[in-house]
């Protein structure tokens, strides 16, 4: 990477202050930033480094009104997160090499279509009746059962297992050791106090430009399909349950788990550690703070929820304080009687 400050501030609609003919080399955090790099600030917490970092640019927002004096070029945008995250996708757009072809290690079954300019890594086997699109990469080690769909520009990453009659869109990203269509966690008591295993018997479709996380797991559906819908994004040791839909571009952090059925709306947040009880509906731009546990539908839209029981996030806060108080509290009373 080498490029100016000024083709950078190009590339971001963004304005310079300060000198936009020096090069930029390389990428770095605020706090380490050195000579030839470039960072950003989003964060006011963070403000405190701009003054002191030896980056060569910052991408600040444009409202920023500075306290002192820089060093660092200013690249002002409307929001540097934003633009930070563009312009990282930029430089892998234009550094990164994509194999193709076919290893001499790979198995493919009778009936498999696949599409133009595929890469299949070494030992990974592909079962009868899949079709795979263009431009798709489906690394080592990944197993594919019979009659997967997957389409275009698709990344499939070491050791993903993905199960029967499995649909995946285009543009979709699978990190290593995922497992996709799994059986659904359905188990009938019976008279004696055993079990009895429910045949699992639909499927699990991922539409569009989403992003799966290392060792999530997405459960078949019972019946149908379990949804994640388009541009959903999902982190790492994620549980995604039976016949759970997933509204287009939602996002779930680390270790959550959904339960069975549950429907989850459009443009959600769902913070790491969150639990979320079966049979549930969240409404869209619902955002859930972590470690919460959901136990009752959210039909208001754009609720921010936290706690256990989970509840309405103001109202979780106030709790928490008057419990940390509780010892004084206590001590009051004891006082009093």
């Amino acid at each position: 990477m080498k490029f100016t400050v000024d083709q950078i501030a190009t590339i971001l609609q963004g304005t310079v202050s300060g000198d936009g003919s020096q090069f930029i080399t390389g990428f770095d955090k605020i706090e380490e930033g050195k000579p030839g790099s470039i960072s950003f600030l989003s964060n006011p917490k963070y403000e405190s480094y701009l003054y002191d970092t030896n980056a060569t640019a910052v991408i600040v927002s444009k409202d920023l009104a500075l306290k002192n004096k820089v060093k660092s070029t200013l690249i002002c945008v409307d929001d540097p997160y934003v633009a930070f995250t563009i312009l990282l996708q930029k430089y892998q757009e234009m550094t990164a090499t994509r194999e193709t072809g076919i290893s001499i290690h790979a198995i493919i079954e009778a009936g498999v279509k696949v599409g133009k300019d595929l890469f299949v890594g070494r030992f990974t086997s592909i079962d009868s009746h899949c079709k795979i699109g263009d431009n798709t990469s489906i690394h080592n080690q990944v197993s594919i059962g019979k009659n997967v769909q997957i389409g275009d520009n698709c990344i499939i990453y070491p050791g993903v297992v993905i199960y029967n009659d499995t649909i995946i869109g285009n543009h979709v990203v699978i990190h290593s050791n995922a497992v996709i269509g799994s059986d659904g966690f359905g188990h009938a008591p019976q008279a004696d106090g055993s079990f009895k295993a429910i045949p699992q018997l639909g499927n699990v479709v991922i539409e569009d430009h989403v992003s799966i996380g290392a060792n999530t797991t997405i459960d078949r559906a019972t019946m149908g399909s379990t949804f994640i819908r388009s541009g959903v994004k999902i982190d790492n040791l994620v549980q995604i349950a039976h016949n759970v839909d997933i509204g287009a571009n939602t996002a779930i952090a680390a270790q959550t788990g959904i339960s069975g059925s549950t429907k989850i709306g459009e443009n959600c947040l769902i913070a790491g550690q969150v639990g979320i009880a079966g049979h549930l509906t969240i409404a869209a731009k619902t955002i859930i703070t972590g470690r919460a546990g959901v136990t009752k539908s959210i039909k208001q839209a754009g609720q921010v929820i936290g706690g256990y029981p989970a509840v309405n996030n103001a109202e979780y806060l106030k709790r928490s304080a008057l419990i940390r108080r509780l010892p004084e509290l206590f001590d009051q009373i004891k006082n009093i009687k």
